[in-house]
């Protein structure tokens, strides 16, 4: 690609994270992902090729092993005029949010990232001239805490994102908790998974995003304002819905289209587009601890309704819900579990310093790193070699917890369709689809500390300020397994 030659008004801003910046090309399906740092602290262009060559090996030796071939786009690495990212910077500055701009964009390396920009679909290329639609999700953490490390009982029981939230509401993160729970997504039952879904497009926050064509046409603006518009979103998701039909406007039309979009994320979710084997990790089972949250919405709307048992179908294997869910359960110790051995690797390198680049804490992430994850072994010998890959595993768990799943659709006509193309049918639609996994950067070593202090602020806030409020017979009614008899006596 000769972007030397490129306009930079062809480009425009696509969206940022915390230690970068991405553009996206106005006609090309591709992105180029700039490096971020705070004012006067810039790393040299030496530093910068090595940050990226990081991002570039892990995603194409470590996290490419997890979930497949077809699922990761670990992008390539190029060099750009210094002249073209100046004009660039200059043009996207404007379109970025205040509360990103304490970091500055890299101008001075000449370095970016290449990738596909997964709002458009990657397999085929015959759909390329028909409108796109793309549905971004965070599905977050999808399993409770099984560690018999864990010092609260409430965490066997709630899980993470669901405590989250209370405490993100009273810190003025958002205005309202979202009914989206996690373990509803993540169970494979499609009545859960529906209403896990309809919570995240009542509640967006930044869990979940729409595009059409590339532009983001649904999803949160700020921190706090997520007022959903089911009414304008119909507007755009009808001609991809019901394209020739009557059906125009109205409630009953809104609902309508808005449980055909849901239909056609869960099947797409479902799915497995991959048929390459995820390399030699033995999964984590997934039986382990409970499949549900008791602070979950639906479950509490069964309780009310008088039933107990809360069905897990469970995922397909080869599906990428399913995949994720296994990187993620290489937390198999809990924050509470793993803090101990962080600060024994700490105190190691403390005495020796040097030994950091041999233990590759911060690289090359390449196939040697990958084999040291593959001992699933919980007995702790008391070295620093178990303690150091116990929280490299904690790190690829954190990242498949925080990792993006892109969902890209496109109409499809019955005679374009093959068995060699996914295609989901809707009532009045079929669609060829593409799904990805995006946000896949390694999460640092450093901010364990971090994870640990985060952790009791949730657990502490949640047990204070909400289970002591709750109705503690409804904490009853959630005994998994509880047989529940009707005893008549006589009067």
């Amino acid at each position: 690609m000769e972007v030397e030659k490129m306009d930079e008004n062809e480009w425009k801003y696509h969206g940022e994270g915390n230690q970068s910046l991405v553009v996206s090309h106005c006609q090309r399906c591709v992105v180029l992902r700039f490096l971020k740092s705070p004012p006067n602290q810039n790393k040299t262009p030496e530093e910068v090729l090595h940050h990226l060559q990081n991002i570039v090996d892990f995603g194409k030796h470590v996290m490419k092993q997890f979930f497949g071939e077809n699922y990761v786009h670990h992008g390539e690495i190029i060099q750009l005029p210094l002249d073209f990212v100046r004009q660039l910077c200059l043009k996207i500055q404007p379109e970025r949010p205040e509360c990103r701009c304490d970091k500055d964009m890299d101008t001075l390396s000449g370095y970016a990232m290449c990738l596909p920009n997964l709002t458009r679909l990657q397999t085929f290329r015959f759909a390329e001239h028909r409108p796109i639609l793309c549905i971004e999700i965070k599905p977050k953490c999808g399993f409770i805490p099984f560690s018999s490390h864990v010092s609260q009982e409430i965490k066997h029981k709630v899980c993470r994102y669901c405590m989250h939230q209370h405490l993100k509401v009273a810190n003025g993160k958002w205005k309202r908790p979202s009914k989206y729970c996690p373990l509803d997504l993540f169970s494979g039952n499609k009545q859960r998974m529906h209403f896990a879904l309809k919570s995240l497009l009542q509640e967006a926050q930044n869990n979940l995003k729409i595009f059409k064509n590339g532009e983001l046409i649904y999803g949160c603006k700020d921190d706090q304002d997520c007022a959903s518009d089911w009414n304008e979103l119909a507007r755009h998701l009808k001609p991809f819905f019901f394209p020739s039909n009557g059906l125009v406007s109205g409630p009953h039309c809104t609902r309508t289209i808005v449980k055909e979009l849901i239909h056609v994320i869960t099947m797409a979710l479902l799915s497995s587009t991959d048929t390459c084997r995820a390399g030699d990790m033995k999964t984590v089972p997934v039986s382990q601890g409970r499949s549900y949250c008791e602070a979950s919405a639906f479950n509490k709307e069964l309780v009310r309704n008088g039933k107990h048992k809360l069905e897990s179908s469970g995922l397909p294997r080869g599906c990428l819900l399913y995949k994720t869910l296994q990187a993620q359960m290489l937390d198999m110790l809990d924050i509470e579990g793993l803090y101990p051995l962080y600060s024994r690797v700490e105190q190691y390198l403390e005495e020796f310093p040097e030994e950091r680049s041999t233990l590759q804490i911060d690289g090359p992430y390449n196939e040697a790193f990958y084999e040291k994850l593959l001992d699933l072994s919980l007995e702790d010998d008391g070295t620093v070699a178990f303690a150091l890959t116990k929280v490299q595993q904690y790190r690829i768990a954190m990242t498949a917890k925080d990792c993006s799943i892109m969902i890209a659709l496109s109409p499809c006509l019955q005679d374009e369709c093959s068995e060699h193309r996914p295609v989901v049918l809707t009532s009045k639609s079929r669609f060829t689809f593409s799904v990805s996994v995006l946000d896949l950067d390694l999460k640092p070593y450093e901010s364990i500390p971090h994870q640990y202090k985060l952790d009791g602020e949730i657990v502490n806030y949640y047990l204070k300020n909400v289970q002591a409020k709750e109705d503690p017979v409804m904490s009853n009614l959630f005994k998994e397994n509880e047989d529940c008899t009707l005893v008549l006596h006589k009067v």
